[in-house]
């Protein structure tokens, strides 16, 4: 569908309207500095988005149970974190967007985690037919298929595991969104979000 002056294309769970009122928060990257430093950070970055939502959780919750909402979000957050940097168009000096939101669902605490980031087409293709499958075969079975199709290609990088953990491990919705400038079609903006219920 055409919105405005951008290509827009919808694929999973996504959601595009959150409350203004809501808290949010959104970090920004360059891709700039050595791969060990870019990782670091990434780990740094996710753990610093799992200790905000902590801020809006009851105060009567255990310890446990804070700690392991907090290893949940650092882990979801730290997996889409790695996929936007590592597909990232760094030729175009596009920053990488990261962070969290609330959606308006006030029965239970959910949060969305998101990325924003710059890829060229053919990489485009390469993930919209990986969403494709997804969306289309049992996610157990698929992450058997991908963990087979990895131990005899250990170099071919996407595997998509990371992603099929979130849904498998964490119940994470996730859902993405594409969106290319008609003056740049070479360039798709994807973001992607996994939405989990702590």
């Amino acid at each position: 569908m055409l919105v405005g002056k951008k290509m827009s294309h919808i694929f999973g769970e996504f959601i595009e309207e959150f409350p203004i009122e809501h808290n949010s928060l959104e970090l920004s990257f360059t891709s700039s500095g050595s791969i060990q430093q870019q990782w670091s950070n990434i780990r740094i970055s996710a753990e610093f988005v799992s200790d905000y939502f902590l801020t809006f959780l009851p105060d009567d919750l255990s310890k446990e149970r804070m700690a392991a909402i907090k290893n949940t979000v650092s882990y979801v957050g730290n997996e889409l974190l790695e996929n936007a940097m590592k597909f990232n168009e760094e030729s175009k000096r596009c920053k990488v967007k990261f962070g969290i939101r609330f959606p308006d669902d006030t029965e239970q605490v959910t949060a969305v985690i998101f990325t924003k980031n710059s890829v060229t087409f053919p990489t485009v293709k390469k993930i919209e037919a990986f969403i494709q499958e997804l969306l289309c075969n049992d996610s157990q079975e698929l992450y058997i298929q991908q963990v087979e199709k990895t131990t005899a290609d250990e170099y071919s990088g996407e595997s998509g595991l990371g992603l099929l953990s979130l849904i498998n491990d964490y119940s994470a919705k996730l859902g993405w969104k594409f969106e290319s400038e008609t003056s740049s079609p070479q360039i798709t903006i994807v973001t992607t979000i996994a939405q989990i219920v702590v």
